[in-house]
């Protein structure tokens, strides 16, 4: 029996191990970017009925766990506030050094709101350098403005 949808995760990810899958090639299957695909994989996101089957198949999950993918889930998936995970903790390290600038370049261009991170992509690529590949991630957010009320 399964009670939680970090149990489903678990199942996804030793049948990844146990089948040698990429992301990229679970992500073709059900028609979505690798990064979306992968953040649902992991727990943060919800899928449709014929995505859930789709991946049931893939991942050789039960019936239970395809009705669990179909779940909304509860999001944030760090187990400790400050990320212990060094690539984890990188990304922590940027939003604390460069989160202020983040900000205030948002507003002085768009005004005063936020970057939602529901109207959003992510797009995640390996750049070629001849001094050592590099990470190239894109974000892109709707920009939603503050109302006055």
């Amino acid at each position: 029996m399964i009670s939680n949808r970090d149990q489903v995760t678990q199942l996804i990810l030793a049948a990844k191990v146990r089948k040698g899958l990429k992301w990229c090639d679970v992500a073709e299957t059900i028609g979505l970017s690798k990064e979306w695909t992968t953040a649902g994989c992991l727990g943060q996101m919800k899928f449709d009925k014929a995505q859930a089957e789709t991946l049931g198949k893939v991942f050789e999950l039960s019936d239970e766990a395809v009705a669990w993918l179909q779940v909304v889930p509860y999001k944030g998936s760090l187990p400790t506030a400050v990320p212990t995970d060094p690539l984890i903790y990188r990304w922590y390290e940027m939003v604390n050094v460069y989160g202020t600038t983040i900000k205030e370049l948002i507003h002085e261009e768009f005004g005063d709101g936020i970057m939602s991170a529901i109207d959003f992509s992510m797009d995640i690529q390996r750049e070629q350098d001849p001094k050592g590949d590099r990470v190239n991630v894109v974000l892109s957010g709707k920009f939603l403005p503050y109302k006055s009320y």
